[in-house]
Parts: C-alpha cells; sequence; structure tokens
C-alpha cells in the first residue's frame, strides 16, 4: 500500500508544504524513519528531532512547522492525523476470506452480501450476519445471536446464544460474549444455580481486545454502548451497562449490574464494585478499587504506588497499628478540648 503526500493531504484536510508527488508506504517514529516513511510530532518536546529524521514527511502542528527539514502536512492535531494515516497504510489482513469449505453453517443462517467465514468456524440455527461480516478461523457464533455490518470477530471467538453485536465492531481473538453470569443461590451450603435469561446487546463501532469475557444478563441484558473501546483481559459481568465513547484498559473487572456512564477513561487493573453507578466524564487511574458510587465528574484514584520492599514492610506494619493510633488520637483531642474549656 503507498500513498502520494498530495493524496494524503487531501484525505486528511492537511496543509501541504513540500513535494505533493512524494510516495508513501509506512509509517514510522521521528528517530528511526528512512525514505518513504511518514512520522508524526504530537508533543512539542521532541521537536530537535525535525532536525535530523530521514521522514519522507511529517505530521505536525503549525507551530512547529518551521523546525521541520522535510516535506510536511499541517494538520490540527498530529496524534489523529497519525491514526488516520495508519488506517490508510494498514496492512493487516483479513480475518477471513469467502466462505471456507470446512465452516459449519446452519441452513437457516441469513448471510449478508459479501460475507466471510473462516476455517473450522460453526454458526448456528437463527443467526444472522451482516453485509461484509467476518467470522475468524475458529469461531463460534451460538443460536439466534445477530451481528452487523463489517463486523470482524478474529480467530477463536466465541459469541454465545441470543447476542446482539451492531456495525463495524472489533472483536479480538478468544474473546467470550454471552457466558453466564455468575448467579447462584446458596440453600444451606449447597449453590443453586441461576439460569442466566437476559442476553448482551452491543452497539455500533464498538471494539474488543483478546481474551475479554462479557457475561449475558441474568434476567435483563448487558449492554455495551456504541464507540466503547474495551481492551484484553477485561471481565465485564451480568447486566453491567457501559455509556456511549467509554475506554476502558486491560484486567479490568465489572461486578454485576455496574452502570458506568458515558466517555469514563477506566485505567487499567481498576475493579469495580457491583451494583453501583458512575456518572459522565469519570477518570478512574490504574489498579483503583472503586466500592461506592461516583456522582461527580473528575479524576479519581485509590492503590498504593510501588515502593522499596523496606519502604513497604514499614508501611505495611503501621497499617496494622492503625486502630490504635486513631484511638489514641481521639483521647489526645479529647484532653486538648478539656483544657480549652478551662
Amino acid at each position: 500500500m503507498t500513498i502520494t503526500l498530495g493524496q494524503l493531504a487531501q484525505q486528511l484536510n492537511a496543509e501541504l508544504h513540500g513535494d505533493a508527488s512524494v510516495v508513501i508506504g509506512r509509517i514510522a517514529n521521528l528517530e528511526t524513519a528512512q525514505a518513504g516513511e511518514i512520522s508524526f510530532l504530537s508533543d512539542s518536546k521532541y521537536q530537535q528531532y525535525l532536525a535530523t529524521t530521514q521522514a519522507s514527511a511529517v505530521l505536525l502542528k503549525a507551530a512547529d512547522l518551521a523546525a521541520c527539514q522535510t516535506n510536511a502536512l499541517v494538520v490540527k492535531d498530529p496524534y489523529i492525523g497519525f491514526a488516520r494515516v495508519a488506517q490508510l497504510l494498514d496492512t493487516t489482513p483479513a480475518p477471513a476470506v469467502n466462505i471456507h469449505p470446512s465452516a459449519v453453517i446452519a441452513d437457516d443462517v441469513v448471510m449478508g452480501q459479501g460475507v466471510a467465514v473462516g476455517a473450522n468456524a460453526v454458526i448456528e440455527s437463527g443467526v444472522v450476519l451482516g453485509d461484509g461480516a467476518m467470522i475468524g478461523a475458529g469461531c463460534f457464533i451460538g443460536k439466534n445471536s445477530k451481528l452487523g455490518a463489517r463486523t470482524k470477530l478474529w480467530a477463536n471467538v466465541t459469541i454465545y446464544h441470543n447476542v446482539q453485536i451492531g456495525d463495524d465492531c472489533l472483536v479480538q481473538s478468544s474473546t467470550v460474549i454471552g457466558a453466564d453470569g455468575f448467579g447462584y443461590a446458596n440453600a444451606r451450603g449447597e449453590w443453586i444455580k441461576i439460569p442466566q435469561l437476559g442476553g448482551v446487546v452491543i452497539g455500533n463501532r464498538v471494539e474488543i481486545g483478546a481474551n475479554t469475557c462479557i457475561d449475558r444478563g441474568a434476567i435483563d441484558d448487558t449492554r455495551i454502548a456504541d464507540n466503547v473501546i474495551i481492551d484484553n483481559l477485561c471481565q465485564i459481568a451480568h447486566n453491567v451497562e457501559i455509556g456511549y465513547g467509554t475506554a476502558i484498559a486491560g484486567a479490568t473487572t465489572f461486578a454485576g449490574s455496574t452502570k458506568i456512564g458515558k466517555y469514563c477513561i477506566i485505567g487499567g487493573a481498576s475493579v469495580f464494585n457491583g451494583h453501583i453507578e458512575v456518572c459522565d466524564q469519570v477518570t478512574i487511574t490504574g489498579m483503583a478499587m472503586v466500592m461506592r458510587s461516583i456522582s461527580e465528574p473528575g479524576i479519581y484514584s485509590s492503590g498504593i504506588p510501588a515502593q522499596t520492599n523496606k519502604e513497604w514492610r514499614k508501611t505495611a506494619a503501621r497499617t496494622l497499628h492503625i486502630d490504635d493510633m486513631y484511638k489514641r488520637l481521639s483521647n489526645i483531642e479529647k484532653l486538648l478540648d478539656k483544657q480549652e474549656e478551662k
């Protein structure tokens, strides 16, 4: 895949400075880029690399143009420009091409135009696949599930029954959508399974990382809104709701019936208690433990940053005495109050 700098400028609505006929074939960083490659500068503190880069062109802001010694595309946000160029030059192969003869597809499956199904995939009765859907090798799609137009499943994705996934979604390998939620009743020490009768409803333009699990609802559906991005190794329990435009980093866990608002950013390895609500535009920093509902937008953090082992042992030892320290402090405050009264 190659494209001229002039074509790129048109695609990005960028201001071109230099030779429009230069051919670009790859993206590289400023320090290692060579001829035929384009780079980007999104942070002016790295401006010094503009003088030495061997890139054929650089995406940058107008404020950095004077320092650039090669062809340039001036854009408002170079990082967004980089993302769009990466899409144009993407060489990732398709998860599947055509219908592989080893795929097992029920007779009543409804397939739109241009659907591709990889080797050894299994698609059960009642499934609907939108135009241009791609089902990777070894995938399983359970009864009565629906995938929208141009949605892609990479190899070995498992979609249980009665799951709905919208248009232009991307699901990475080994993710499981629609498995049973963790629902049980306890009868004198014996666990009684509660059948999980809801489904999973996923909107449009949702991307889900590898080895993530999204459980089906107990009665109502688990719901993921449009334009949500979910990283690898996340656990989304039954009846969780994730709002529009929220981003969730790897290894995050949501307990059942948690509701997350729009445009939230969830740092990696965060943990959410069940049956709580987080409002719109909340940022949770990595490894936070969210135990209560959050009703005000902002940045929230918890957890202990890494220390040397010696420092951590002291911190842990002192933590064990917090209750005693609190009582002693309370007694001192009472004595001080009495002296002030005198």
